[in-house]
């Protein structure tokens, strides 16, 4: 199996409380992260794991 066809798992935890994401949303995060992700300098082409923290 290649890298882009294995599942990616997403967590989301807004203030303390996991916010569960069916496969759709969970399928949306995802990919438009890693698109993002993958046009940042000094990001090798293999990674597979990334974490973002948002505090506003």
């Amino acid at each position: 199996m290649e890298e882009k066809e294995k599942k990616a798992k997403v967590t989301l935890v807004v203030d303390g409380e996991r916010i569960p994401l069916n496969p759709y949303v969970s399928s949306v995060f995802a990919n438009v992260i890693a698109a993002l992700i993958s046009t940042l300098k000094g990001v090798e082409e293999g990674w597979s794991l990334a974490e973002i923290k948002v505090e506003r």
